[in-house]
């Protein structure tokens, strides 16, 4: 004989709401991961248009050494696909679907936090120093740093004191640049999280973010590392149009 359906309380957080709240969370939770996976599809659509432009004048061991990161990239969005998609049917099916829901979320919500530059971040990468010769460098050639690096799969970036989010604006200030208003001093810094061996290869291409600085009369001095620290932070970012939508 089947169950009665128990009686929802008027408290969101009360353990007794049985199986008609556990099954709104779990459902919101799917919703979640399918949304950041297509969000990832989108973004990663779009990352490729550019990369294209940017190797056509690569060297033929600078592609096969893309293309060799490009391949372990590969196998490891596999694995994060299907590692999504058996979170997804262990909370449409799993008996502990309340706290199957809240760890993803927490997860979910820690990458988000170190994607939007709100948490300081730490993991493989590069530093990179740019050091100016006779000409100053220009806020061009900075942007050009950021995008390749954004572009190569960089997960967080900071230049000098500043945390770069999604909504950061390299502009001449003077006869600096600055970077959402705060100036910047050189010799710079520039810190990515990423793979290592990517970051360096994209920085290196021709016609790419060290030939722009090289271009700026300016060095950049590039070194991989197993452990790079990003400490700056950004404030949250308030959205003046968007608002959360009602779940379906």
């Amino acid at each position: 004989m089947s169950e009665q359906p128990q009686e929802l309380s008027a408290d969101p957080d009360d353990d007794t709401t049985g199986g008609r709240v556990l099954s709104w969370r779990a459902k919101a939770a799917i919703a979640l991961v399918c949304a950041l996976l297509g969000a990832g599809l989108a973004v990663q659509a779009r990352l490729t248009s550019d990369v294209d432009r940017d190797l056509r004048g690569a060297r033929q061991e600078d592609l096969v050494h893309i293309l060799d990161d490009l391949d372990g990239q590969h196998d490891r969005l596999g694995q994060e696909v299907a590692e999504l998609s058996d979170t997804k049917d262990q909370l449409a099916t799993g008996d502990d679907q309340a706290e199957a829901a809240q760890q993803e979320a927490q997860t979910r919500l820690d990458q988000l936090e170190i994607l939007n530059g709100t948490v300081a971040a730490t993991g493989p990468g590069i530093e990179m120093e740019i050091i100016p010769g006779s000409e100053p460098v220009t806020a061009d050639a900075l942007i050009t740093v950021i995008q390749e690096l954004r572009a190569a799969g960089a997960e967080a970036i900071q230049v000098g004191q500043v945390r770069i989010g999604v909504s950061s604006a390299v502009t001449t200030k003077g006869d600096t640049v600055a970077i959402d208003g705060q100036q910047l001093s050189f010799p710079l810094t520039v810190l990515a999280i990423g793979d290592p061996a990517t970051l360096a290869t994209a920085m290196g291409i021709p016609g790419g973010a060290v030939a722009s600085l090289t271009y700026a009369d300016a060095e950049a001095v590039l070194t991989q590392s197993d452990q790079i620290q990003i400490t700056a932070v950004r404030s949250p970012d308030e959205p003046e149009h968007a608002e959360p939508a009602e779940p379906s």
